[in-house]
This record gives C-alpha cells, structure tokens and sequence, in this order.
C-alpha cells in the first residue's frame, strides 16, 4: 500500500527494508501470541531483491501442529501492519519438512526465504 513521504503529496511503495522491519515486527508479535509458531519467512519478490511498485509480500509460517485444514490457517491472523498486501502460507514442520523434498512452491519458499523468526544467532 503507497505510503505519503515526510511532506510531499507524492506517494511511494514501501522499499525492501521498511517491508522486512514490519515483517520481523509482525512476526515477532505473532509468535509472542501464538506459542505453536515455529518459524516465519518471507520469500518471492522482496526476498529475492526485485520487488517493485505493486509487490506483494509472500510470507511462510511453520507451526509446530495446526488442527486447522490448510485453506482456513492464515485466517486467524491479521496482516494489515505489513505495510504491502501480503499471502500467508501456514505449514506445520511436519509437512514443511515432508514438502520441501518435492518440486513445487515449497522447495522455492525454503530456497528464496529470508527467515525473520526466529532471529538468526
């Protein structure tokens, strides 16, 4: 979603590292709410740097167990504080892991994702 910069009536798209501060941000309050969450990342245009006007941001969200189907997990969750639209993907680790052996958006989430929970060491 444009935002307006410091007094212009110009608006702009949020650049990559005011997109990954809400999205460490969001995601650290997601796990602070939510204790089966294992892991968050983001992936496709911002991740891998040619992200532009318009760009979505596809995050991915591993929990540790879901009882949820697949299609209602992302529900429960709000993302308007991302900055940009934003697609959840919500894996538990046991279909992540089973998943990401096989080709498909899977395998391009775990090879292109930035991870912003937990924090590197």
């Amino acid at each position: 979603m444009p935002v307006r910069s410091s007094g212009s009536r110009l608006l702009r798209w949020p650049d990559a590292q005011s997109v990954d501060h809400a999205a460490r941000r969001w995601a650290s309050d997601l796990a602070a709410r939510d204790g089966a969450v294992v892991r968050v990342g983001y992936f496709g245009s911002y991740a891998r740097g040619d992200w532009g006007v318009g760009s979505d941001l596809d995050l991915v969200v591993i929990l540790s167990h879901c009882p949820e189907p697949f299609e209602r997990r992302a529900l429960r969750w709000d993302t308007t504080t991302l900055l940009v639209p934003a697609d959840v993907l919500v894996y538990t680790a046991a279909e992540w892991d089973r998943l990401g052996d096989e080709p498909g958006l899977v395998r391009t989430a775990a090879r292109e994702a930035t991870w912003v929970y937990p924090r590197a060491a």
